[in-house]
């Protein structure tokens, strides 16, 4: 009879237990395992929504931390600056990857702690959040010593090298995008000592050493210019304000050299500045500019001159100059054609030596013949010369200017000298007799001045 009685009270228990182990392997396929952690966070018995409230409730307190050094410089929700979590989908996961009919396991075995990050940014929100960060590390840097490299000075002894300073200051461009970053990839802190700006050249390194000597030596080069016959030497002092040094290399002042080189433009330019002429008959005599001239190339001269420079020899060089003329030598040397317009002669000088001269006419008051320094650009037997109502064939003719005005024979007039042009001008061009014309025609190069005021 006893033995029956066991026999019951064992199997109502074996029922019990099995009855026991079946409902809790049941609610363990809703619910998490006793022993599982995620992020910290106990997940014991929760389901997959509860346990994303306390996971949610938690990262809602969590903070980005700003650091300096060892003190908190600036703390802020992570939910307030575009960080935002989703955990459900992965709690299903880690859920669905446990096995319920272990459930009594848990309960002995060691934690199963799970890391879960479904992290999304606003990137709006983080964006917004840097920008008004930024104003804020700028005023970190207003009361700490700024960062300076060693550089390279003029002083009144001459080039020197001016120690780098070591400061405190926030490289504020890498530290917000080190703070985006971080955020990015979910860290929680960020030191703002890591940076601070440091020198990158120092008063000791071979390379500022280096460069202070070459310095020193382009301080020193003679930089010759020879312009229309003249030359002058850049003053020494001018050359020493160009001179600059980035830490990398050296440089000249750009906008300072190219100010220099429209200086000589507007002093020697010979297609704006009038060019003084020792004339036959009145002395010297200002000619304004004409076809033969020239214009220094601002831009291609200032890298030219800035080239030469810095190569650290001694030149002496003419400008880069556009035109008819060359800047090397005078303007106006010894051989030319000089036209008087007030005495109504004209001259040919060849090495300095008188040739031929004549009377002329010019161009009458209405059209007269323009003054300036011209040159023969052409020669041309048996041209036509044509213009508004006329057409004039004449057996001789040199244009000196891009108008139409020239030196040609004129037969039909019947003398020439004193005031005829008054009447009997030209239209612009030089009349000259026939007879010496054809001299003058086969005397003259293309290609030289001609001289009319």
């Amino acid at each position: 009879m006893k033995t029956k009685k066991w026999m019951i009270f064992l199997f109502i228990f074996i029922v019990a237990i099995a009855g026991v182990y079946f409902y809790q392997a049941n609610y363990y396929r809703s619910h998490f395992l006793p022993n599982t952690k995620a992020n910290s966070i106990s997940l014991k018995n929760k389901t997959v929504t509860e346990a994303s409230t306390a996971l949610t409730d938690a990262f809602n307190s969590e903070n980005f931390t700003i650091k300096d050094q060892t003190s908190t410089w600036k703390s802020v929700a992570k939910k307030d600056i575009g960080v935002k979590n989703e955990y459900k989908s992965s709690l299903t996961k880690q859920l669905n990857r446990q096995n319920p009919w272990l459930w009594f396991g848990a309960y002995f075995g060691k934690s199963n702690t799970i890391t879960i990050k479904d992290t999304s940014l606003n990137q709006e929100a983080l964006t917004s959040f840097l920008d008004k960060l930024k104003p804020d590390l700028e005023k970190v840097n207003t009361n700490r010593t700024l960062t300076a490299n060693a550089k390279i000075e003029k002083k009144e002894s001459g080039f020197v090298i001016t120690p780098e300073v070591t400061g405190n200051n926030i490289d504020v461009t890498k530290a917000l995008d080190a703070i985006k970053s971080a955020i990015q990839k979910g860290a929680d802190t960020l030191d703002l000592n890591n940076y601070v700006v440091k020198p990158t050249v120092t008063s000791n390194s071979s390379e500022i050493k280096a460069a202070l000597s070459k310095i020193q030596k382009l301080a020193t080069i003679q930089a010759t210019y020879s312009i229309s016959g003249k030359s002058f030497t850049i003053p020494k002092e001018t050359i020493e304000s160009w001179l600059q040094y980035d830490g990398k290399e050296i440089t000249l002042d750009k906008n300072a050299v190219k100010n220099y080189v429209e200086k000589l433009g507007a002093t020697y330019n010979t297609s704006t500045v009038a060019t003084s002429f020792k004339s036959t008959k009145r002395g010297e005599v200002s000619v304004p500019a004409g076809t033969y001239s020239w214009t220094i190339q601002t831009d291609d001269e200032t890298q030219a001159l800035t080239k030469a420079i810095l190569a650290g020899e001694n030149f002496t060089r003419s400008p880069i100059t556009q035109g008819s003329a060359s800047p090397g030598s005078a303007l106006i040397g010894s051989t030319y054609i000089e036209v008087d317009l007030s005495s109504q002669h004209m001259w040919y000088y060849k090495e300095g030596k008188l040739q031929i001269e004549t009377d002329i006419v010019s161009g009458k008051p209405s059209t007269p013949t323009p003054q300036g320094v011209f040159y023969v650009w052409n020669k041309e037997r048996n041209a036509t010369l044509k213009g508004e109502n006329y057409a004039t064939p004449v057996d001789y003719w040199m244009p000196i200017d891009w108008s139409g005005v020239g030196i040609h024979d004129s037969p039909w007039q019947a003398a020439y000298g004193g005031t005829r042009y008054t009447t009997n001008g030209s239209h612009g061009c030089v009349n000259t007799p026939p007879d010496v014309m054809a001299k003058l025609f086969d005397a003259v190069s293309v290609g030289t001045p001609v001289i009319v005021f």
